[in-house]
């Protein structure tokens, strides 16, 4: 057990409860389905209950965790209708944040999203086959590289309800990922809507935006359609 500290930099308790908790959730330590007692949490972050409380009311907000009335909280399950409904919402979040990035970004806009798609294409190449197993590193680069695609839209909302679906859909990309064993295929796709993002090809890049957010959707459950 690591015990949280304030820092700083400003940041609470509370914050830093949410980063353990959210990491947790997000990495698998925490099942689907666990039963997240105020107490055991507390114990295990070293603090008191206060900022595990408020990390959960967060939390819960984020659906990354469950209320589940006067007997707590629980890590939310895994569901096809779960990642179906997070999908949904990502397009609408993300196509729009992406067309105003289109509409608005300029020359530091398109930098960053070259810059951080070619960052990920050395840690996919790096990896070779191994890729698919993830982790921290690529996890991040994989994430900066679909945060600067609509880090031009001016919209700080935009920009943080997508971080928050990027984070809910975790768990189902991890499982995505495992499958995945084409690292020229996965660098292609993230190769195509970038071209077509600082191509200003607004009904190209709605389409391919579409396509690879509902990959993850069709993957893990390819029995039905997309969302």
């Amino acid at each position: 057990m690591t015990e949280l500290e304030p820092r700083g930099d400003g940041e609470t308790l509370a914050e830093q409860a949410v980063q353990r908790l959210q990491q947790d959730i997000m990495s698998g330590a925490l099942k689907p389905g666990t039963r997240l007692a105020v107490t055991d949490l507390a114990k295990r972050y070293g603090v008191s209950s206060s900022p595990v409380r408020e990390a959960l009311s967060r939390l819960a907000a984020r659906n990354m965790v469950a209320a589940t009335g006067r007997r707590g909280f629980r890590v939310r399950e895994l569901s096809r209708e779960d990642l179906a409904d997070i999908t949904r919402v990502r397009i609408l979040v993300e196509r729009e944040a992406l067309r105003l990035s289109m509409l608005h970004g300029g020359d530091a806009w398109e930098a960053e999203v070259i810059g951080t798609l070619h960052r990920l294409r050395l840690n996919v190449h790096r990896a070779g086959a191994a890729f698919g197993s993830g982790g921290e590193e690529f996890d991040r680069l994989h994430h900066g590289f679909h945060a600067a695609l609509i880090g031009g839209c001016g919209s700080p909302r935009l920009i943080e309800l997508a971080g928050d679906l990027y984070n809910q859909a975790f768990r189902y990309r991890q499982i995505n990922m495992r499958a995945m064993a084409d690292a020229e295929s996965f660098v292609g796709m993230h190769e195509v809507l970038a071209k077509a993002a600082i191509g200003r090809d607004e009904d190209r890049a709605h389409a391919l935006l579409r396509s690879h957010l509902n990959s993850t959707l069709a993957n893990v459950y390819p029995e039905h359609g997309p969302a």
